[in-house]
């Protein structure tokens, strides 16, 4: 019985081992062997026409709508704040940062950007101009459920 057990546990190990050396797995390193680096990708251009671009997603970080190559963000100084502060807005025509930047993590509001708020990076990207890896089909429930209602009315 041991042996019945044994030659058809071979036998399927080998079944399987057969069809999955047929499949052929896609992988972003392409033909490159796993012991060896691949060649990068080209950098790919980021989307610079300053059009404030539609959220993915409810309560998603504004994508930043221009190149910020050479900003500098450290501890002392922040170029982004030279046009999205409060106070350079009104000559810049930038969007100001959010008032919950100017907040505490206890909820009060401050004369400046909230240090924990200071490195935009850290939540607002560029866009770059390049073809989706994966296709997307995120629907925003508020976008389902107007949909949803636009059939009961019919």
């Amino acid at each position: 019985m041991k042996t019945i057990k044994l030659i058809t546990g071979l036998f399927v190990l080998l079944i399987t081992t057969v069809v999955w050396a047929r499949v052929e797995v896609a992988t972003l390193r392409g033909n490159t062997p796993l012991n060896e680096e691949g060649k990068p990708p080209m950098m790919a251009q980021v989307v610079n026409d300053d059009e404030k671009l539609q959220r993915a997603y409810p309560m998603q970080p504004p994508i930043i709508p221009h190149k910020i190559d050479g900003y500098q963000v450290d501890m002392n100084t922040n170029t982004c704040l030279s046009c999205h502060s409060r106070k350079r807005t009104p000559e810049s025509q930038a969007p100001m940062v959010s008032v919950t930047h100017f907040m505490d993590r206890d909820g009060n509001f401050l004369a400046d950007v909230s240090p924990r708020r200071y490195f935009c990076q850290q939540c607002h990207v560029t866009q770059d101009k390049v073809r989706p890896l994966v296709e997307n089909q995120f629907k925003d429930v508020d976008l389902v459920l107007k949909e949803e209602q636009a059939k009961q009315v019919k």
